[in-house]
């Protein structure tokens, strides 16, 4: 059969995968699926490009690196764009066909902490909901097994002719990795002396804050949403999201601000 545009894109087989659990079917349960699907396709992307970047990182490849990172913060910004369609959906539409959701929970979704780990963060908790599934389970294993994204710019600088020490994993859950003043002293004059790893520097600041953004924005969409209601599923809800503000990736990125 010769390639089509819908063949080579498998367009029967995705647009069959929007199947509602409502009864009566309910309009807005369409649009929840088809976000949620989106979010783990950019998921899925943001991991592969993770998986370009680090080894271009540790290699010294300044201007490969800095490409997939423009490309993953873009990205980031269609994914906090994504919650304004969301918003469209008020609370009594998501409660029409809430109740048909059951046990499923996007605290479940295997690909958004395969991103935290790489990005150096651990969660037991989310480690253990994916028990009862060995193959995500045995995926985020591996990730755990891997260099994190700081791991691999800290061999940057290295490979730069930076003499920075490498990061010690000390904690097994959180960041893995503690904040380190002396580190901080190298970083603050390898931005004023070294344009190209200043550059990467600030690209990871924003990836940072991208994240942080796309958290607040989800809190912010749950809690107009539900409000103070358990999660579907039986997930904390917002009280779990807000837990997640303000948690800095790079803490030694950020601390350097106020003494450059």
């Amino acid at each position: 059969m010769e390639l089509t545009y819908g063949s080579y894109l498998k367009l029967d087989e995705l647009l069959a995968l929007q199947t509602r659990r409502s009864d009566p079917p309910e309009h807005d349960e369409t649009l929840f699926i088809i976000i949620h699907q989106t979010y783990e396709l950019w998921f899925k992307q943001i991991l592969h490009e993770l998986d370009k970047l680090r080894p271009d990182l540790t290699a010294g490849r300044t201007w490969a690196a800095a490409k997939t990172m423009r490309r993953i913060l873009t990205i980031m910004k269609t994914l906090v764009g994504q919650v304004d369609i969301l918003e469209t959906m008020t609370p009594l539409e998501f409660n029409s066909f809430r109740d048909f959701l059951a046990s499923s929970s996007g605290f479940q979704s295997w690909q958004f902490r395969e991103l935290e780990i790489v990005c150096g963060f651990r969660s037991p908790q989310a480690l253990t909901v994916q028990k009862e599934r060995p193959e995500h389970y045995a995926i985020l294993q591996q990730r755990m097994a891997e260099t994190t994204l700081w791991e691999a710019f800290v061999a940057y600088l290295q490979a730069r002719g930076h003499r920075v020490p490498a990061p010690v994993r000390v904690n097994e859950s959180g960041l893995v990795h503690e904040p380190d003043p002396a580190l901080q002293e190298q970083l603050m004059d390898i931005v004023r002396n070294d344009p190209e790893a200043g550059l990467i520097e600030e690209l990871l600041v924003d990836f940072d804050e991208g994240l942080q953004e796309w958290r607040y924005r989800h809190v912010k969409m749950v809690e107009r949403t539900i409000g103070t209601k358990t999660g579907t599923g039986g997930s904390p809800g917002a009280a779990y999201l807000r837990e997640t503000l303000h948690r800095s990736l790079f803490p030694d990125l950020w601390a350097i601000r106020a003494r450059l």
